[in-house]
């Protein structure tokens, strides 16, 4: 899978890129991450990528000109009418606060590319004609306003990237997870987990998990994802959860 990144700020990614699995997916060749400066597809000495907003207003907006340009210039990523008759066109995402929530769920689809774009918003916000016109789809990673899409596609590249065949060591470990429902009735929320040592400062391990009783095991890590759930993230229960 192939991620291209649109920023005013590449270097960024140098570290989330450096470390853990997406370093060692794109050492594999599971994983191509290229940074595209958006300075570099301005048309002016001054490599202009903003500007105050129509009709008034606090801050600044990002420019269409430079987006359009850096889309038409990135392999595969060309505007909307270019991509739609491509057999195997990218997916275009615009970064941004008022976008859709992201979820695992969209993690798994988005996993199914074989390029997605990621269009990183800052300022104020990005010119409304980008998100109507030349993205395919308009992404937010939490109910709250970062400085920058940077983060955002920084966490959604991590999210997509770990759900590629090959990416992670063992690949149950995508499946048996906190929001991966493996299962109908299984809770959104992963069970507790413990290791080594049984006991820590007074504090046990479960003595169910020390005992071998697989069955038991398993009965015990379903009910502990429910109590989790509804004690952390009661939102995601129904009234009565069929346990």
């Amino acid at each position: 899978m192939q991620f291209d990144l649109i920023t005013l700020f590449p270097d960024f990614f140098e570290s989330p890129l450096r470390y853990g699995v997406v370093a060692r997916a794109i050492l594999r060749g599971a994983l191509t991450v290229r940074t595209h400066h958006l300075r570099g597809y301005t048309g002016d000495r001054h490599q202009t990528t903003d500007d105050r907003p129509y009709g008034g207003g606090e801050g600044m907006v990002m420019k269409i000109e430079p987006l359009y340009r850096a889309l038409a210039g990135i392999a595969g990523a060309a505007e909307r009418s270019v991509r739609a008759g491509a057999p195997d066109p990218a997916r275009v995402i615009l970064l941004s606060a008022q976008g859709r929530l992201f979820d695992q769920a969209m993690a798994r689809r988005l996993a199914g590319y074989r390029q997605l774009v990621l269009i990183c918003g800052r300022y104020e916000g990005v010119d409304e004609r980008v998100a109507e016109h030349l993205a395919d789809e308009e992404i937010s990673i939490g109910n709250f306003v970062l400085t920058g899409g940077e983060l955002a596609a920084a966490v959604l590249l991590d999210a997509v990237a770990r759900l590629l065949p090959g990416v992670l060591g063992d690949a149950q470990s995508a499946l048996n997870e906190s929001f991966s429902l493996p299962e109908p009735a299984a809770a959104p929320l992963d069970c507790p987990h413990y290791t080594r040592p049984p006991e820590f400062n007074g504090w046990p391990v479960p003595q169910i998990l020390l005992q071998g009783d697989h069955q038991a095991i398993r009965d015990w890590r379903a009910r502990a994802a429910w109590d989790k759930t509804r004690r952390l993230r009661p939102d995601l229960c129904p009234a009565k959860p069929d346990e």
